[in-house]
């Protein structure tokens, strides 16, 4: 019987992490290194996914790709399990956010477009389905494949509006659709891909990243641990879920999130 060390050791996996340039890919990345893997950090712009690979040398590569493209995200595919020599886990917290600087995005409900509605679930739901699809063979492959998907708490209850009075923060309808999209696509991908490929879900609940004052002081109140997340919070429930620690476990969505959906 292994231990709960060797049950967690990545050593000599290959990793390919969307959004690896930001804040939560960051964790990510790290969280895999740590345990031994090898990761292609991928993101769209070029100069922050090198800049972010290479804080991470030797073990991080990058790659640029615009994930709102199919044959850019099936190309993308292809050249990570090319530059890696297989694919173990592949890992999608790429996503149209609420800071993401889009017309018709993060505006009133009212001003929300249709334009800005299916950027954001191409990058954020469909480009998972696309990256499921085309490295399923690899996945299969490596014996013991594994895919993370990053939903959210907005995925599973809605939001509460009174959290961003007297802001500049809005909630993209979009945003919350999608993540519950990825939800159920992890559901629908965990009994297609069986048995070998296990697929789950990380729903985080918000991060802290130096939102106003009143949001933060709202949001910890209605949390039971009186906190926001950081990234930190996340790297667990990663090792979790890319390791053979959760090697019977497949469909399931790890809510992160203080015990804001407890209540």
């Amino acid at each position: 019987m292994r231990t709960v060390r060797e049950l967690g050791d990545l050593a000599g996996r290959r990793v390919l992490l969307t959004g690896g340039a930001g804040h939560i890919g960051l964790a990510c990345a790290e969280c895999m290194i740590e345990l031994g893997a090898t990761v292609v950090v991928l993101d769209v712009d070029a100069r922050s996914c090198e800049a972010r690979a290479a804080t991470l040398a030797p073990r991080a590569l990058s790659l640029t790709c615009d994930l709102s493209s199919e044959q850019a995200c099936r190309l993308a595919v292809r050249q990570a399990i090319k530059m890696l020599g297989g694919l173990d886990i592949l890992i999608h917290c790429a996503a149209y956010v609420g800071t993401t600087q889009v017309p018709g995005w993060a505006v009133p409900f009212e001003q929300q477009t249709v334009a800005a509605w299916d950027s954001a679930l191409r990058v954020n739901l469909t480009a998972a389905f696309v990256m499921a699809q085309e490295g399923q063979t690899a996945l299969v492959a490596s014996g013991h494949g594994s895919i993370i998907l990053f939903a959210s708490i907005y995925g599973l209850v809605g939001p509460d509006l009174s959290l961003y009075a007297g802001t500049d923060m809005q909630n993209a309808t979009a945003y919350g659709v999608s993540k519950g999209g990825l939800i159920q696509l992890t559901r629908y991908l965990a009994t297609v891909m069986a048995p070998r490929v296990r697929v789950n879900a990380i729903a985080p609940g918000g991060v802290w990243r130096g939102q106003p004052a009143t949001f933060r002081e709202r949001y910890e109140a209605r949390t039971p641990l009186r906190r926001m997340a950081v990234e930190e919070d996340l790297k667990g429930a990663v090792a979790y879920l890319a390791s053979d620690l959760s090697s019977y476990v497949t469909g399931h969505t790890l809510v992160v999130d203080g015990g804001w959906t407890a209540w």
